[in-house]
């Protein structure tokens, strides 16, 4: 990823980090017209919270090196759901049950889903 600034590169660069950890149902939702606090959220699921923390982790340590710190982080402590905060994306790891019950996709419905089929694994990609 070459370019910070743009915040769609930055949320397609966190989905391919996440699908190479084997997230699962991971999703890209364009939220900018409907809030102040971010243009999209990543929203992504692990299969344990073992895996959740190791997705996070991973987000965490590829940007890193390539020169980019979360302004916060919420979640480590418990790892149902790992928020991450890039300002311009926001990264959501769950735990499945969490997810459900959450519903971020459901929450934001009015937000644009984006197309990342062609950037991860065919079996990740839900249609």
């Amino acid at each position: 990823m070459d370019n910070f600034n743009d915040s769609k590169a930055l949320a397609i660069e966190i989905a391919k980090i996440l699908d190479k950890k084997k997230a699962q149902d991971v999703r890209v939702l364009k939220v900018e017209s409907l809030t102040v606090l971010t243009d999209y959220f990543v929203i992504a699921s692990g299969t344990s919270t073992t895996q959740v923390a190791s997705l996070a982790d991973e987000v965490e340590y590829e940007l890193s090196q390539k020169g980019l710190e979360p302004y916060s982080t919420e979640g480590h402590d418990t790892k149902n759901w790992v928020l991450l905060d890039y300002s311009n994306v926001i990264v959501h790891v769950f735990v499945p049950n969490s997810r459900a019950y959450y519903d971020l996709e459901h929450l934001w419905a009015d937000g644009e889903p984006v197309d990342i089929s062609e950037y991860l694994t065919p079996d990740s990609s839900i249609e």
